[in-house]
């Protein structure tokens, strides 16, 4: 087909006499390119009018489709366009880079396909996850792990047909890869055992991006940014970064707190032996208060009870849960409860302990600062024989320097 429109062009223009062969040549060629850029330029612009045309309709795929495609059907339009060209120019020359024109067209074409596909799943991903775009979006972790696998898929794929294009035999390169594979395996372990254990992540889904998670065997704890196929990266609270190798994550125990359905209070109030009588009361009304609480979880294990004579005050237990799971809203609601706990307490004339000692002295024993004020008399007497002693004591100086002069 080509070689009939490039002859039939060059008998009209051989006809007219009025350019020579290579002239004629480039004048078919330049032809040809700007034909190549007025299709691209029209293709791209019908495709961006159909874009808006169907942006407007509530089917969301179409509109990925024709945005995943747009770039790659100009791509598609300059490869055939430069390829007839080529051919055009090797029709009249004999150098060797256009031999390779049906390779590179080939080559070209899968390269076109591949990109279109990889810009499609991108397009879905971003639709499946997007809660302006869909009422009940996917989860990101899950939605991400398949957009991944589907690229590897495509680009393996493509490498693959390349290969077989460019004349390589099939068998023979699966076979040096599974005799490669074995020394890749050798070489590489650490990087397969984190790539198999970000595959058991996606598998297993024991955190996704933006789960708050913690280990008791590391030093692990942090909101969760990204999950890759070798490193799992989670910022710490003090907003540093924390890259983890994905094979960590097999062999340690993960706490998921972001997973909770509620937040605990447990804590232990003690009031002083001398209300011991209150006791009942006290804890009936902690009780019904915490029964009765708007952000107190009734459903849950609710338990306030007498629980020990301590050192020094007499303890009660209290051990309930929150409705909300918010860190922030936790602490208020605690703080709520703590003071709703001291008001009753004060309520019975009783008070919160705190850690005393008390210390009994055997019968006579006096302290010395006691018996100085049990005893005022002899402190005085004291005082005056003192004063007296440092008068005689000035008389008897003054009379020596006295005799001295």
């Amino acid at each position: 087909m080509i070689g009939d429109i490039v002859a039939t062009l060059n008998g009209w223009i051989q006809n007219f006499g009025l350019l020579s062969e290579g002239w004629r040549v480039g004048v078919v060629v330049f032809a040809l390119v700007f034909g190549t850029a007025t299709v691209a330029y029209v293709a791209s612009h019908v495709i961006a009018a159909l874009e808006r045309k169907f942006s407007n309709t509530n089917n969301l795929w179409d509109d990925a489709l024709l945005h995943a495609a747009r770039k790659p059907v100009v791509a598609f339009v300059w490869l055939q366009g430069v390829y007839w060209a080529a051919e055009v120019a090797h029709r009249y020359s004999d150098a060797e880079i256009f031999t390779a024109n049906e390779t590179v067209l080939r080559m070209g074409f899968v390269f076109v396909l591949v990109w279109a596909v990889l810009r499609l799943i991108k397009e879905g991903e971003g639709i499946l996850v997007s809660p302006l775009k869909m009422q009940k979006p996917m989860d990101y972790t899950t939605v991400n792990a398949v957009s991944k696998l589907s690229r590897a898929v495509v680009i393996i794929t493509a490498v693959l047909t390349v290969m077989q294009s460019l004349g390589y035999s099939m068998s023979g390169v699966l076979a040096f890869g599974g005799i490669g594979g074995i020394a890749v395996g050798f070489a590489a372990k650490d990087l397969l055992a984190n790539f198999f254990g970000g595959f058991i992540i996606h598998l297993d889904r024991p955190f996704k991006v933006g789960d708050w998670v913690r280990s008791p065997d590391r030093n692990i704890e942090g909101t969760v940014e990204h999950i890759g196929w070798r490193l799992t990266t989670v910022r710490t609270f003090d907003k540093r970064p924390l890259y983890v190798p994905n094979a960590v994550f097999t062999t340690i125990a993960v706490e998921n707190p972001s997973r909770m359905t509620n937040r605990r209070i447990y804590e232990t109030i003690g009031i002083r032996y001398a209300d011991v009588s209150q006791m009942a009361t006290i804890v009936g009304d902690i009780r019904a208060m915490l029964e009765q609480h708007e952000d107190i979880d009734s459903e849950q294990t609710l338990i306030v009870n007498f629980l020990e004579f301590n050192a020094s005050s007499l303890d009660i237990m209290v051990y309930t849960f929150t409705k909300t799971v918010q860190w922030v809203r936790f602490h208020e609601v605690k703080q709520d409860v703590l003071l709703k706990i001291s008001d009753i307490i004060e309520g019975y004339g009783a008070e919160v302990a705190f850690p005393t000692r008390t210390l009994h002295l055997p019968e006579g024993l006096r302290l010395t600062g006691a018996g100085r004020d049990q005893n005022p008399d002899a402190e005085r007497s004291s005082e005056e024989s003192s004063a007296e002693t440092g008068q005689r004591q000035r008389k008897g100086e003054v009379e020596e320097s006295g005799d001295a002069e």
